[in-house]
């Protein structure tokens, strides 16, 4: 039994799930919005805005803990110079998921990831 288990596991072992979380979250911050599956988006957004959060803040040990999760410099460099700014004056709720209908090939149900 799953109790009290949170985050979705997607068949594949931690190393490739944390892999997975990092390119689509580099994709989201790059572009700006991304189209995936509904449960991937869902699981996408919350550590996305997270990331925001500690470009919010903006110090240097929240640059560190940013640079761990997502080893990018120029992507920490955008979330910390452009994106802190654009969203100082909101509280949260940095990222919209938009469901879409579902995927020709195997049916999956799509969703559009944004930033808001």
């Amino acid at each position: 039994m799953r109790h009290r288990m949170d985050g979705r596991r997607f068949n594949r072992p931690g190393d490739q799930r944390k892999a997975l979380y990092r390119t689509l979250i580099r994709s989201l911050l790059l572009q700006e919005h991304i189209q995936t599956t509904e449960a991937k988006a869902k699981e996408v957004q919350g550590m996305t805005e997270r990331m925001i959060t500690y470009g919010k803040k903006g110090t240097l040990h929240d640059r560190r803990i940013a640079l761990t999760h997502l080893p990018d410099k120029d992507v920490v460099a955008k979330v910390f110079d452009d994106l802190s700014k654009r969203y100082a004056q909101r509280s949260g709720g940095y990222t919209r998921v938009l469901k879409l209908g579902p995927r020709t090939g195997d049916g999956a149900r799509m969703a559009i990831v944004e930033l808001v």
